[in-house]
């Protein structure tokens, strides 16, 4: 059985909030949280990174507008930050400095490798 979209949303972020992944985002504009959404795919939920990239989660603000600007200047190197940096106004580079300077990091549990089993029918 298949659920209507916003059914499953809401759901996971159900899910998510029992798990303790979901941090409340207080009282920020819609604007910083679409913004800081898209931070996700590289970074993680609420700045929580899983994989091998800089979690952000509780970066304090100054580093992180320092670390954009940066970015934005050349004087950092990077693959693609400098490209989100140079398209993020000064503003909004501060909005998502206060907004993952609030979010609580978090420890990553990383999975254990295990054995794949080539003996199965």
């Amino acid at each position: 059985m298949r659920f209507p979209v916003y059914t499953r949303f809401w759901s996971g972020l159900l899910l998510l909030s029992a798990t303790g992944v979901y941090a409340e985002p207080a009282s920020f504009p819609a604007h910083t949280l679409t913004l800081a959404a898209s931070c996700a795919v590289c970074h993680g939920t609420n700045g929580h990174s899983a994989t091998g990239f800089l979690s952000l989660a509780g970066m304090d603000a100054p580093t992180f507008v320092a670390k954009m600007q940066a970015y934005r200047t050349g004087s950092q190197a990077a693959t693609v930050m400098h490209q989100h940096a140079k398209g993020l106004t000064e503003a909004e580079i501060t909005a998502l400095a206060e907004y993952f300077s609030v979010q609580p990091p978090q420890a990553v549990i990383e999975p254990q490798a295990q054995p794949l089993d080539l003996q199965h029918e």
